[in-house]
């Protein structure tokens, strides 16, 4: 299959390893940041960390959109689903993610709430006008891959005049993200995590381009590698990385020149900044409240935003005491350092959003890397 086979060879593989290994000097060591889940389950599912030298350790980053959303947002969209005459839209990875005493909208609605999963914003857009007398809420998420759909779905609802639908925005930005990541007291001050470079994600970057990773090369002399979610590109985005360190460069590569330009998707961008601004504060997370990190529909767009005509509190509600999430997407543990993992949360009973999303690490480590050595996992 075209820009899939070639992207899985074993021949091609072991030729990479030899490269990755060639490149890899014994007195360095090159830790190297994967943001977006879907190159964290590459890495285990086709088992490039066993190809890899020693030295270079793999980090995992934030993961998804369903991994960094925090207790309080998810709380909310419970509380909407609760409310008389609302039918709550939303993806399926949402569904069982726990919110406070471990209640999720999967249980919601198991308690007779009239929740619903979609495969696209559009499908909630037809809900809603299949159901004229109901109140129909689009609980949206997304890194910036996924915000053009929501738009799309706000901007027909405005054409139609589709009053009883509204979305519950929770879209959220990676370069911002990064940034906190990168400024963040155990990589900027103490070193207690240290990061080398980034593996760039790959959807995301179809949507914004790689020029914002500039930044993050010429500010904190980090070189990002956009790659794409095969094993060969990560492998490649590795040797690419691993070649800038060696010669002290710190550049943004794009190893997924068949997705990514530099400018990106600029209809979308323009889209998107039609119907949405930036918000002042944004909680994630792991990462805390994080300064223009997230988007919230712009005024002309009030009449279909959740938030106003329901009056959504915003609530900081702490993380089960028993899950390592918000440290895990920092990168500061792994899962196995979590005591719960494999044991009081696994994908059928999750303490956590790792656990929960289909690209969160800790499905990661219990789909491909469970009982492996912990020395060969990683970190």
């Amino acid at each position: 299959m075209k820009y899939i086979d070639e992207f899985r060879d074993g021949k091609l593989a072991k030729s990479l390893a030899a490269k990755i290994a060639a490149a890899a000097k014994p007195e360095s060591r090159y830790h190297i940041m994967e943001f977006c889940g879907g190159h964290t389950h590459a890495v285990f599912r086709y088992g490039i960390q066993d190809l890899l030298p020693p030295n270079v350790r793999m980090i995992h980053g934030p993961g998804c959109p369903v991994c960094v959303l925090p207790v309080g947002r998810i709380d909310a969209a419970i509380r909407l689903a609760k409310e008389e005459n609302v039918i709550l839209a939303t993806y399926g990875d949402m569904l069982r993610v726990p919110g406070s005493r471990r209640l999720s909208l999967l249980k919601a609605k198991a308690e007779g709430c009239d929740v619903r999963m979609v495969y696209s914003s559009l499908d909630a857009l037809k809900i809603a006008r299949d159901n004229p007398g109901r109140d129909v809420v689009f609980f949206a998420i997304g890194f910036e891959t996924t915000t053009p759909p929501t738009a799309v779905a706000l901007r027909q609802a405005k054409v139609l005049g589709l009053k009883n639908f509204t979305v519950l925005c929770n879209h959220v930005l990676t370069p911002a993200a990064i940034t906190n990541i990168l400024e963040s007291p155990e990589v900027r001050k103490l070193g207690t995590l240290p990061l080398d470079g980034f593996i760039g994600p790959a959807h995301v970057s179809a949507v914004i381009g790689s020029r914002p990773y500039e930044f993050f090369a010429e500010e904190y002399e980090r070189p990002v590698v956009i790659a794409g979610f095969e094993p060969l590109d990560v492998m490649q985005a590795i040797l690419m990385l691993m070649r800038q360190m060696n010669e002290g460069r710190a550049e943004v590569g794009n190893e997924y020149t068949r997705v990514v330009t530099r400018d990106g998707n600029l209809k979308a961008q323009a889209l998107v900044a039609e119907v949405f601004e930036l918000r002042p504060l944004f909680e994630w997370r792991g990462l805390g409240q994080v300064p223009y990190s997230a988007l919230r529909i712009k005024k002309g767009y009030a009449a279909w935003d959740a938030e106003k005509r329901f009056d959504v509190p915003e609530r900081s509600v702490p993380d089960n005491k028993a899950c390592e999430c918000g440290a895990i997407i920092r990168g500061l543990k792994t899962p196995l350092d979590c005591k719960a993992f494999g044991k009081a949360c696994t994908p059928e009973n999750p303490l956590g959003s790792c656990m929960v999303s289909s690209e969160g690490a800790c499905a990661a480590y219990y789909t491909f890397g469970r009982f492996r050595d912990r020395a060969k996992v990683g970190a």
